[in-house]
């Protein structure tokens, strides 16, 4: 677990925010470690940091709260949040019909699509059509493994626990492409240019979807609090900022 206390300022929202405080003095928020930019953990820190959380901090810190990291797998934020395990998913989840079943999101803070993936010295920009009977990767619990099996024309959808993974699989020619969020995957490979894949020139997203936090269907009154708070950080510019921080 790790706890963030933010400092009065922190992102010029102290003169912004004086909003009313949530019931509790902390809330749990569910983050994973494969989510670059959204969250991570700092290697030189070992903190949890991350676009991602630093909305939920600029949230809690708008109501006079502390939000405490919980680090979860993807698959598991869901039943994480539903077993009470923590109260608040804040990662780069998409807002989907299937998932506003089981669990209810804030506004939207950010949206986009899934980016295709190949190894760096493999030239051809492949659509999804010549990828036919193909193993091709995605992240288990992903929308995007979903709408790729859907599709039905490769030889294997292979799922994987982290992008990270895919990419090392791509990289060793185990599997042909690779698909994730694309703002992930555009910033580890700027990042580290030896994962040794790069992203496909004119790759057209199967979807495109919203990113928002995510609560338990029974805490009405947390999620009106969270979107206050969003609509605060949007009006100030400081969600912007927040992003273009780590460059998305």
């Amino acid at each position: 677990m790790f706890i963030t206390k933010l400092a009065i300022g922190v992102f010029g929202l102290a003169l912004a925010f004086s909003g009313p405080a949530f019931a509790a003095d902390s809330v749990k928020v569910g983050v994973t470690t494969t989510g670059v930019p959204f969250t991570f953990v700092d290697t030189t820190s070992q903190q949890v940091t991350g676009a991602m959380v630093d909305i939920v901090n600029a949230i809690a810190a708008d109501n006079g709260i502390e939000a405490q990291f919980e680090l979860t797998a993807f698959s598991a934020l869901i039943p994480s949040l539903n077993a009470g395990k923590i109260d608040i998913i804040s990662a780069g989840m998409l807002a989907t019909d299937e998932r506003r079943k089981i669990v209810n999101f804030s506004d939207t803070v950010y949206s986009y699509g899934d980016a295709m993936f190949v190894a760096a010295d493999n030239p051809e920009n492949y659509t999804i059509e010549a990828l036919k009977g193909e193993t091709v990767g995605a992240q288990i619990g992903t929308t995007f493994a979903d709408s790729l099996k859907a599709l039905g024309i490769f030889g294997e959808v292979k799922l994987y626990d982290s992008i990270a993974d895919i990419m090392r699989d791509v990289k060793l020619g185990r599997i042909k492409a690779g698909f994730g969020d694309q703002p992930i995957v555009a910033y580890q490979i700027a990042k580290n240019p030896a994962l040794g894949v790069r992203l496909v020139d004119g790759y057209k997203p199967l979807k495109s979807g919203d990113v928002a936090l995510a609560v338990p269907k029974d805490k009405a009154e947390l999620l009106q609090k969270i979107n206050a708070s969003i609509a605060k950080l949007k009006e100030s510019g400081e969600l912007e900022k927040i992003f273009a921080k780590y460059g998305i």
